[in-house]
Order: structure tokens, then sequence, then C-alpha cells
């Protein structure tokens, strides 16, 4: 134990001189109160040498870093007792795991009666003092352990730097600045250093404050920084000192230090400072080092910026700038300068350097004329531009010096000299062309030379003069191109030829459109010969001239002789304003010609009678002539030429001139002139003008229906510039006459112009629909608008689909006028349909209008053979429907009786249901509740409209056994098969089927073949043999029995043909194949053929059928349509009319029946198919209704209706078991 306790010595000695060790020497400004407070720890926790009786361990004051860990240790000799430390008094319980200090725990054997205390990751809540305390025992009293301290250091986290730590501060040298560093919070308070460039701050100031939390201190400390130039880019650094921290903590900033460049310095090339040549290319470089920011180099001459841009250097923070520059004379004396600042420089410093040229002279000049005659003297004087220094002048004549007669020598520019020398002497012949030489020279140039040289021009005269040209007296025709040549011998300066016409100076003409007739050429010279041509195309004027050619006083001539054609011919009237019958006197003159002319007069190719004129004199040494012409002028001879000719025998040429008779007259409109102008409407149209006046038309006025037309123009007309009126977007309202007014100064006319506009045809009258009566004659008449009217215009179309249809041979075509007719005479159903106008007059689009004959007669019933018969329980829970069926126009009304008494249809058990489809109408009567006794009678249905009537009966029974069929027939026969077809007969109102009972003559017995479907109507009966003769019969039978073999139309006999084996491929006859193969392909095309029409009838109808859905039934009204659709009837008669364009009502049994029309009232809906089976579901005892088949005549109807079926799906009613198309109504 005393080991232990010099241990725990050991540790706080060890923290006393760590703390000693750490404030020295950096820490000169250490807080004071950190000793003290270590001293008062120790003070009340005294160690004695001996450990308390009781305790083996005892804990001992520590001082630990916030965040490690710390254990006081505590051992009792009895270990049995309950043994807990006390913190600040607090005590902490004897559990080990020390609950609400998560941190606390004792470690250590308690059966050893250690009890040590172990803190984890030391923080501030530590710092306190602390006592091991133990219980009262059977082993020993209370006891204490002596308090002792926990002391935690916290070290400071961060340093707060004024300016902001990690930036860069712009400093100028030389001045001072403050800087400011906090610590964050610490347990001791931090020392804090400055380190400014690796060097201690020694004027800092420092202060120490509490911190955020109890126990807790912060530093402020703030230094004075005086930054030098040494400083720029240097690091000032603050750093924090704290016993809980290995190392310091810093925060620093980049010191950016201002201070002004060194002196510039001006590397100047060569020894010579400041003297230079004139030309030489000066480079100066000027260099200023050190400087934050560079140095800004300018450079100056005279004192004026020259601006030359520098460059820097920053590593080793120098500026450069190079000045170049090619001297020039007038820079001597410049001075130039370098100067170098920057932002922070108190002053521009500078160095500077004269400049001293040397310049020789930039010119040398002679003046005088150096051209004299021979033996004359020349005066010339020789001067130089300024030079430094000055030069010396000396003269050459050739390779002779010669002496001048004085010198001179002036200031010049640029303190430079002008050196000056005179010279006169006497020239002779022989010195003609020599060169005469100024040389200026002087020690400064030796290497170069200045001279001005001139050649010296001696005049002397030439020798011989003389012209080669065309001989004296020779003829020659004007245009013909003649030469002549001057020549001259010797002279000085060359001989200036000069030519002569008539004492006149020859040249050239000096406008370029004026026709070249002289051409002067150059002097030319050839050895001592001197000439010069002049080149004349001959005229007139050179008749008999005089050209001459001189050299100085020397001279030569010739004279030319020319032939010439009249040089003008003139024509002179007496009147110079011509109207219609005005007298004219015309006088043709020729003014000169050589040899004399006769003159003639025409007029347009007409010679005139002339007589002669006085005689005149004439030019250029010619003949002239005159002759004059009387005319009397009218309005046709404006425009017209009268001509003069000049004929020249000897000369084989004729000169002709013409004057034009220029005739006032007022308008006057040709014979050309259009006075009808066709033109189509929506086009435009051209109204031309062919008017002839003197002068032109002033104006062109146009008038229409007494309105005067706009000369500047409108919307659809405007009036072009010879007078025409252009029209555009011509309507029918333009046609009509248009009068022209025409006016000059000398009077006016006028024209009508007549504009006819054709357009295209439009149909404004078509009586639809027309009515007939049938055998009656009747005109569809066809009323149009259009121009032009043709007579052949009108065409007549018949609209329907079959080729039949379209003929119009029984119909007669006619047309009057605007109006076209088409007759029809004897009028019958087949005529009843569309008939389509057509009306084509050549413009635009044909007009076309739709007309319908309804052809009326009276009414014509359906007549099913044999009597028609329905079939019903007279249960009184029955009903049933009878159908009729009529057709006729206009519309029929029905009415029905039973047993030949009208029924009353205000019985609730009666309903009436009409419908009418163009001419075809049907009424289907429903009995509700049929009785026995009341209903089992015949009823009689009567179509009636104002042409007449027809009825049918319709008997209604009790359901029984089926009828027997009707038509049974051989429809096929092979040697094995036949095949048969039949009507069904009346079904007594069930399900009815039929079976098929044969026998072979030859062969007893009878053999029976069920029909499958039950309700086909032909069956092909197989099994049979070759070459037998077969009877059979045809039953038909259904749940109340079956119709009995009794009936002889039930029954056919047959013999089957002679078995043939089929020949073999060689035994075929090749024509019997032949008409076989044609045969095939004639029926298969026809088939193509057929399909092909009976597909496109098909699309026809669909289409037809599509519109009919909105508009009502296209085809009755094409057919023979009587009026719109309509129902009629109300709800409280129980009867009701429905008209339809789409349902074609028609009268089947609801059993195995598969019509090919819509289902009508109180029927259900049915397969498409031939030859489907139809299952019915229940017993159909309580309603039952029955159709037989139409005549022929009727079966096209059927068929139509049955497309519509098929194109328009039908609607279903709720209310009974009955389907109709979309726009069929029922009540």
């Amino acid at each position: 134990m005393p080991d232990v306790i010099e241990g725990r010595k050991g540790l706080a000695k060890v923290m006393y001189l760590g703390w000693e060790k750490w404030r020295s020497p950096f820490c000169p400004h250490r807080p004071s109160s950190l000793l003290p407070m270590l001293g008062d720890s120790l003070a009340q926790s005294p160690i004695s040498a001996s450990t308390p009786r009781g305790f083996w361990a005892m804990p001992e004051n520590l001082t630990a870093v916030e965040g490690t860990e710390v254990e006081l240790r505590c051992g009792v000799s009895a270990p049995d007792s309950v043994v807990q430390w006390a913190k600040d008094g607090l005590l902490l319980g004897p559990n080990p795991e020390i609950p609400g200090f998560p941190r606390y725990h004792l470690e250590g054997n308690p059966a050893k009666g250690e009890f040590h205390l172990h803190i984890e990751a030391c923080d501030l809540s530590d710092d306190a003092s602390y006592e091991c305390q133990v219980g009262r025992s059977e082993m020993g009293p209370e006891l204490v352990s002596p308090r002792v301290i926990l002391t935690i250091l916290v070290p400071p986290r961060v340093l707060h730097l004024t300016p902001e730590a990690g930036s860069t501060v712009h400093w100028v040298a030389g001045q001072e600045y403050e800087v400011a560093c906090v610590s964050g919070d610490a347990k001791p308070a931090p020392d804090i250093t400055f380190l400014q460039s690796g060097k201690i701050v020694s004027s800092v100031s420092a202060n120490v404050n509490e911190g955020s939390q109890e126990k807790l201190f912060t530093t402020e400390a703030t230094a004075r920084v005086t930054p030098q130039s040494s400083d720029n880019g240097q690091l000032l650094v603050c750093e924090a000192f704290s016993p809980a921290l290995d190392t310091p903590i810093k925060a620093s900033v980049t010191m950016n230090v201002l201070f002004p460049p060194g002196p510039p310095v001006i590397d100047w090339p060569g020894l010579d400072k400041g003297h230079v040549r004139a030309g030489q290319n000066l480079e100066l470089l000027c260099t200023a080092r050190g400087g934050n920011p560079p140095a800004t180099l300018q450079w100056m001459k005279n004192g004026q910026p020259v601006s030359i841009a520098w460059g820097t250097e920053h590593a080793q923070a120098v500026a450069r700038s190079v000045l170049v520059m090619t001297i020039r004379p007038e820079d001597h004396g410049a001075r130039l300068s370098c100067e170098s600042s920057n932002s922070v420089s108190p002053d521009v410093q500078e160095q500077s350097v004269t400049l001293q040229v040397t310049f020789p002279p930039s010119a040398i000049t002679i003046l005088g004329s150096t051209s004299q005659s021979e033996n004359k003297n020349v005066t010339l004087c020789c001067i130089t531009k300024s030079s430094r220094p000055r030069v010396l002048l000396r003269w050459w004549l050739g390779g002779r010096q010669l002496l001048p007669t004085d010198e001179t020598v002036l200031d010049g520019l640029h303190g430079g000299h002008i050196s000056m020398s005179n010279l006169t002497f006497l020239v002779r012949r022989e010195d003609n062309g020599l060169s005469l030489t100024c040389e200026a020279f002087s020690d400064a140039f030796s290497k170069e030379t200045f001279k001005k040289s001139l050649t010296l021009n001696v005049k002397y005269p030439a020798q011989k003069l003389w012209i080669e040209g065309p001989p004296a007296g020779q003829y020659i025709r004007t245009g013909t191109r003649v030469r002549l040549v001057c020549l001259a011998i010797g002279g000085n300066p060359d001989p200036s030829l000069t030519w002569y016409k008539d004492a006149r100076t020859v040249t050239e003409p000096r406008q370029p459109q004026e026709p070249r007739r002289v051409q002067l050429g150059s002097l030319e010279k050839s050895g001592s010969t001197f000439s010069r041509e002049l080149v004349l195309i001959i005229g007139p004027s050179d008749n008999r001239a005089k050209f001459s050619c001189r050299a100085g006083q020397l001279s030569a001539s010739t004279q030319l002789a020319v032939q010439f054609p009249p040089t003008n011919l003139t024509i002179l009237a007496n009147v110079s304003v011509l109207r219609p019958g005005d007298a004219l006197n015309l006088t043709c003159v020729s003014i000169s010609s050589n040899p004399p002319v006769n003159l003639s007069w025409d007029k347009e190719g007409e010679r005139l009678e002339d007589v002669p004129a006085p005689p005149r004199s004439a030019p250029f040494k010619g003949s002239a002539a005159s002759r004059s012409v009387f005319l009397r002028v009218t309005s046709r001879d404006h425009g017209h030429r009268v001509t003069c000719r000049a004929h020249s025998a000897e000369l084989h040429e004729t000169v002709s001139a013409f004057h034009r008779l220029d005739v006032l007259y007022p308008p006057e409109f040709l014979g050309e002139q259009v006075l009808v102008v066709t033109a189509v409407e929506q086009g435009q149209a051209l109204l031309p003008v062919s008017v002839s006046a003197n002068p032109g038309p002033e104006a062109f006025n146009w008038t229409f229906r007494g309105y005067r037309l706009s000369p500047a123009g409108g919307p659809r007309h405007r009036i072009l510039p010879g007078g025409a009126l252009q029209l555009w977007n011509v309507t029918r309202a333009d046609a009509g006459t248009y009068q022209l007014h025409c006016q000059n100064s000398e009077g006016t006319a006028e024209a009508l112009l007549r504009l006819d506009v054709h357009y295209a045809p439009t149909i404004r009258g078509l009586q639809d629909p027309t009515e007939v009566d049938v055998g009656g004659s009747v005109d569809i008449v066809c009323t149009v608008d259009a121009n032009p009217i043709l007579p052949d215009m009108f065409s007549w179309e018949r609209l329907g689909e079959e080729e039949e249809d379209m003929s119009l041979d029984d119909m007669e075509q006619m047309a009057k006028g605007s109006t076209g007719h088409l007759r029809i005479r004897q009028a019958t159903l087949a005529q009843a349909g569309a008939y389509q106008c057509i009306v084509d007059n050549g413009v635009g689009p044909s007009a076309r209008g739709l007309v319908r004959l309804v052809v009326r007669f009276a009414p014509q019933v359906d007549h099913p053979t044999p009597l028609t018969k329905v079939a019903a329980a007279g249960d009184s829970t029955s009903s049933a429907t009878l159908h009729c069926r009529a057709r006729g126009v206009p519309n029929v009304i029905f009415t029905w009786t039973k047993n030949g008494a009208p029924l009353d249809l205000q019985d609730p058990r009666y309903t009436e249901h009409t419908y009418h489809q163009g001419g075809i109408h049907s009424s289907l009567l429903t009995i509700a509740n049929v009785s026995a006794a009341q209903d089992y009678a015949l009823f009689t249905c009567t179509a009636t409209n104002a042409l007449g009537s027809d009825h049918t009966n319709i008997q209604l029974v009790s359901i029984s056994r089926p009828d027997p069929p009707l038509g049974l027939k051989v429809v096929s026969v092979t040697s094995h098969s036949v095949g048969l077809e039949w009507k069904p007969g009346f079904d007594g109102g069930l399900p009815q089927r039929f079976r098929i009972r044969y026998e072979a003559l030859e062969i007893p017995g009878f053999l029976y073949v069920d029909v499958l479907p039950p309700q086909a109507t032909t069956f092909t009966l197989t099994g049979l043999q070759p070459s037998t003769r077969y009877r059979v019969w045809l039953l038909a039978s259904n749940a109340l029995g079956d119709s009995g073999f009794t009936d002889k139309r039930i029954q056919v006999s047959v013999t089957t043909p002679e078995h043939l084996p089929p020949p073999g491929p060689l035994g075929l006859p090749l024509l019997p194949v032949l008409f076989a193969v044609g045969g095939l392909l004639l029926l298969s095309n026809a088939s193509c053929v057929g399909g092909f029409l009976w597909q496109r009838r098909l699309r026809h109808l669909a289409e037809d059928i599509s519109e009919k859905t909105e508009a009502g039934s296209k085809e009755d009204r094409v057919r023979n349509e009587y009026e719109e659709s309509q129902w009629t009837g109300d709800r409280d008669t129980r009867s009701s009319t429905v008209s339809t364009a789409d349902v074609e009502p028609y009268y089947h049994s609801t059993r195995d029946f598969h019509p090919r029309l819509p289902p009508m009232l109180e029927e259900g809906s049915y397969p498409q198919g031939e030859d489907e089976d139809v299952a019915f579901q229940g017993h159909l005892y309580d309603e039952v209704a029955r159709a037989y088949g139409l005549p022929g005549t009727w079966g096209p109807l059927y068929d139509e209706v049955q497309m519509v079926r098929r194109a328009v799906p039908p609607v279903c009613l709720s209310w009974k078991l009955a389907c109709l198309p979309p726009h069929v109504s029922a009540r």
C-alpha cells in the first residue's frame, strides 16, 4: 500500500511538471488561476505516510483530459462491508453498476475488498470531489476515505480569427494592422501566440473570459502587425496552447503585401548612348524589378505617352517593356523616358535618354532648264535637303568635271544644314544627250553616294520636208480611204510634223460617237528620218481642198479631186399644220453634189408630177438642184411618206429623203372594230377598241345602262391604255350594250359594243312528282336558264338498276327554246320511276334535275293459292294474325269483313296495323283471345283507292292435321338418285315434318325416308337402281296426324336411266370434248359476270338502304312514289297504319319457316340461311300464323326487301314478340 500512495504522488508530480514544461517558454501569459487550483486540490487531500485503519488502498487527486477513462482506487480490509462512493456528497449506492450513471461502475474483486470507481469518457460533469465510504459491519465500524478531487481538462475545439481564417489579406507594406484571435471553450483557458512569417509577434494583448458553461474559459488575443515586403505571400498564424492538447491548434491568413516597384532601367544597345542613324530600327528594353502588384511601364517621347504594351513575370516580380521605333530625322533631340509605378507607388519613377540623330540629305534638286539651242549658255543650281552633318557638292558632264560658279551653306531642319552650288556653261551640238550630274558627299556618309542627274538637250533644226500621196488630178469617190505621209530629215528636238487643211490644223474627232473620218498618226523616227501619216475617209468637203505639212520653217502641200452624191437632200413644206382638204406644196433641194443629180417624187411608191424650182448656190465646189410637188391631203394620208429621190447616173447612186404627212383629224372607228364580244360567266371579257385619230384620243369614256364606268377602274373592270375595256369575274348581269365615246382636240366619235355572257344551265322548273294514270299520256317538262340556248342541249336518262329499265325508246324527247319535254304515251307501271333531265350547252358543268314519274293504278290484292288459311286454338287464350297485301297508287285503304259483315275494329280483341311502302301496302289484323264460336269464320280484306278496289278471303280455322304438300315434282334424275322439290301445304297451325315413301314397280313393298331437316322443301332420294321405274309419295305430318297418301298431287313416277360406265381418256371424241370445255368456259364466264352484277346490285341496294334510313325509301321515290310515308290510325280504334320505305311485311308461320324478309309483328327472329334448323321454345298452340308464297310477278319485290333486311338490323319491340327495322313503329 505504501507503493500505491507513492504512485499517486508521482502522478500528481508528473502532472505538475508537465504543466511547467507546457507553459515554458511559449506561454509567458498563462492564466494565473491554474496553479492555485491545483494547489488547493492537493491541500484538501493530504496523503500521510500511513494508510488509515480499515483501508488498504486510498483514492488520490487525479487530472484527466475530457473523453479519457479514470479509475479511483479504494481497497477495504473488511470485504464483507457495504462499500459505496460519494460524488460531491451524493451517495452513488453499493450497486456495482451504479444506476443513473451509465458511465460509472465499480471494478475489482469485492471478496478481496476491491471497490475501485471506473469512469468512462470523462466529461466536465465528472469534475468533482469523491469519497469511498464503508458501512458498519460485524468486522468493523463505519469508515470514510479522505476526499479527493477529479479535475477534467477540456481542450479548445476551434479558433476564430479576424480576418477570417484561410483567407488572403491585402496589406500595404509599412502600415499597421490589427488581428484578433478568439479560442473556443476550454479548461483551463488556453494561451494564444501569433507568428508573422514564422516569427513571434510581440505586440499581443490577451484577455481570459468565462465560457459558455461553468468551469469553461475562452481567451481573446489581439496582435498589431506591421507587414513588410518580405512578408508577401507568407502566413500570419494564431496558435492556441492547452495542457489538454498534445499539439496546439492553429488558424492562419495569407498576407498579400502591396509595395512599390524598383526604379526602371533602360538597356541601350551599343556603347554610344543616344547616338542613332536615321532609318535605323531602334529597340529599347525597359525593366523594373520588384513591386506588388508588378510595375506598370509607360514609354514617353518628349513628355507624350507612347502606346506600348508591357509584360510581367510574377515569379521573379519583373516587368519589361520594349520600345520599337524607326528613327527619322525629326527625332533628333527627342527625349525618350520609361516610367514605372503601381497602385501603391507614392511617385512615378523614370529613366530617360536623349537622341542624337545623324541623317543624310533626303533629296538633291537641280534648278534650271537643261534644254537650250546650240552655242548658248545654260545656268543651273544644285540644292540639297537638310542633312547632319553638312555635305559637299560637285558637278559632272559625262565623265568631265565642271567647276561651279559659287557654293553656299544654310541652316536646315532638325539641326541639319542645306548645301547649294551654282553652275553656268556653253552648250554645243555634240553635248546633246550627255548626262549632267550634281553629286553630294561627306566623311560621315563615306559608304553612300547622293547624286542627281539630268540629260542635256541641245536644239537644232531639220534639213528636208516632202509629202507622199495620190497623183495630182486623180478623181476619188467619196468614202474612199486615202493615205498621205509627211517625211522630214534631221533636227533636234525631233521635228513636230503638223498637217493643215486649207490653213486649218487637222485634228481627230474628239467625240467618240462621231464617225472617225480622219486618223492622224504619231511621229515616227527611223534613223534621222521622221514621218507622220494622215489617213482620210474622203468626204465632199475634201473636194479641191489643200492639204499641207509643216516642220518649223519648212512646208509641203497637195490637192484632191472628189466625186460625191448629194450631201444633203432637204424637203421644204409651205404649211406646218394639215387637216383634211388642205393644199400642200413640197420642194426638194439637193444642196451639193459632184457631178450633178436628177430629182424625182413619189408617195408610198406612186410617182408624182413635179415642177423645177429656182437654182441655188452649192458648197464644196459642187452642183445644186431643186424640184417641187403639189398635194391635197385627206385623213387617209396621215402617216404616209412623200419621198424625193436624187439619182447620179455617173456614180450609180441614189439618195432619198421623205416627208411624213401629219394630218389632224377627229377619231374614226376602223372597219375591223369588233361590235360583239362573247365571254363566259366568271371569266374575263375584253371589249377591244380599233380607232384612228390624230392626235390620239384624249379620253375613252365607257357607259353601261346609263352609268359611266370610272376611268380609274373598279373592283371588276379597268380601262386599258389603248381604251379597251377589260372585265373580270363576269356575271350574266354584265351582258348588254356598252357605249364607247372617244374624243380628241379635232372632234368626237361613238361606238356601241354588245357583251354576250355565256353561262352554264340552271334548271328553273321541274314538276316533281309528275303523275299519270295507267294508259294515260303525260309530258315531263324541264325548264332551264342558260346562255346560249342550243337545240340539242336537252337529254334524258332513266334511273334504274336493270339495263332494260334505262331504255327511252318508247318515249318522245322534244325541246323548244329553254324548255325540254319527255313525252310518255300510254303509261305503264314499268315506266314509273326516276328520270333525270340533263342540260349541257357547252359552258361549265351540265345541269341535272331528278323528277319522279308516278303511275297511278287501282289496287291489286295478293291472292295466294289455295285459299289462305290461318289456324289458331279456339280456347279464348290464343291469338291469330291475318295478313293482307296489295299494290296501288295512290295509297289504298283496307277494310275487313267477317262472313260478309263489316268488322268492328272498336272491339278490343281486334287490332289492325297498316303499312305503306311506296306502291305496296299491307294490313295485319290481330285477333286476341280467339273463340271457336265467334272467330272461326271467313275474313275478307278489301283494298280501295280512288281508281278502284280489290279483295281476298282468309279462313280462320282450328289447328288440325297438315294439308298435303303442293307441286311435288322431279328436278333431277340419275341412275342411282332422284331430286325432288315441292311446296309445303297448310301445316294445320303446328310444326310439320315430311316423309317420302317410294317403291320399285318390279319389287313389292314400300320404303320410307324422313326428310331432314324437317322444314326442307327439296330432297335427293339416293340408293336407287338403274333402269328402274319408281313411284314416289310425299307425306306431311304434325302433332295431330298426317296428310295421308290419297291426294294424287303428292305422287310422282320416275324411271332411272341406264348406268353408263365413264369412258376412258382415249375413248373421248375430240369434238364433244371441245364443245363441253367451251360450254363450261361460257358458263364460268357467265356465272362470274352474273355474280359481279349481283354483287354490284347488292352493293347499290345497301347504299340505297343507308340513305333510306334518314330520308325514306329512295326506291319507292324512284319506282312509283306517291306520297311520303305516314302513320295512320290511333290507339282508341285499335287500328294503326305504318308506312315505311324499308320494311315489306309478309306472312309466314312462326313454325319451322325460313323467310327472306324482315320479321313482321307477332313473329320471332329466325336464321338467315335457307337450310338452317329453327328451334322454338315451348308449345306454340296459343298463337299460329300462316303465309303463302306470292305469285312470280311479286318475286323481285321480295328480293329487294330481303336485301333491306340484311342491310338494316331490326329493332326488337318489348311489348310483343316482334322485330321491326329502326324506322318502323307500331301501335
